[in-house]
């Protein structure tokens, strides 16, 4: 009686140690998501000039995306850089006047400032013609396009990109599994069809509230896209793989 006590609670310790490992290495529902989604804007209102990229082009970080109408601008960079050439002619020019006692140091001083303040204007002039062109301040893809030249702009969007490069899987995952996962810790993911294939991951975020409602807790995956192969928008099954 004993014995087969024994090797009936034997029996029970194998089965529910063989039902928490295969909760363990279960695949969980997951679904691919961009990196991040960027609206481009621009910084000062005007006029557009030109938009140089469409919708499911690849840009690259400080690629130009779009132009302003600038010319009242670029006569503002002139205007800044003549007068510092005036300046500092006059200030050559009165050097010798200076070196012959003919001009005081209150006078010298005045001139070294006003190169001073022009070239400071320069610098003001070229930044604000700067703004004219909009940037992008990622590589990503771009997924709309908000406005067309001869259109007026401001705060709103004119662009819209997304970074795929890496990508974020997020995972629902049951309670039980809380304390499991940890950031850092490696996960396979594999797309659904056409896509295919598998893909290693790395834990980055573990959510520290339970929803108790559903229990369970979220997880993000980052997941290298380096080649751009994977789109966004994709369902995954992701297994997570112990230390």
């Amino acid at each position: 009686m004993v014995v087969g006590r024994l090797i009936q609670a034997a029996a029970l310790c194998w089965l529910f140690l063989g039902a928490a490992l295969s909760a363990q290495e279960q695949d969980l529902d997951g679904l691919i998501e961009p990196y991040e989604v960027v609206e481009i804007s621009s910084r000062v209102p005007g006029i557009l000039d030109e938009v140089t990229v469409k919708r499911g082009d690849l840009v690259e970080k400080e690629q130009v995306l779009a132009r302003l109408k600038d010319s009242l601008e670029k006569i503002a960079v002139k205007l800044a850089r003549a007068r510092v050439e005036f300046s500092t002619r006059r200030a050559e020019r009165n050097e010798e006047l200076y070196q012959a006692q003919l001009v005081s140091v209150h006078e010298k001083d005045e001139l070294e400032t006003e190169i001073l303040i022009n070239k400071l204007q320069v610098e003001e002039a070229v930044e604000i013609l700067a703004m004219r062109t909009i940037r992008s301040p990622v590589q990503g893809v771009v997924v709309e396009r908000s406005r067309e030249p001869g259109e007026s702009v401001g705060s709103e969007p004119i662009l819209t990109i997304v970074r795929i490069d890496p990508l974020n899987v997020e995972v629902i995952v049951p309670v039980e599994r809380f304390g499991t996962i940890a950031k850092g810790m490696r996960a396979e993911v594999r797309p659904e069809a056409p896509v295919g294939g598998m893909y290693v991951g790395e834990v980055a975020i573990v959510n520290q509230i339970i929803d108790a409602a559903s229990g369970t807790f979220g997880v993000r995956v980052e997941l290298p896209n380096h080649d751009f192969k994977l789109p966004a928008g994709l369902k995954c099954k992701v297994r997570f793989l112990k230390q």
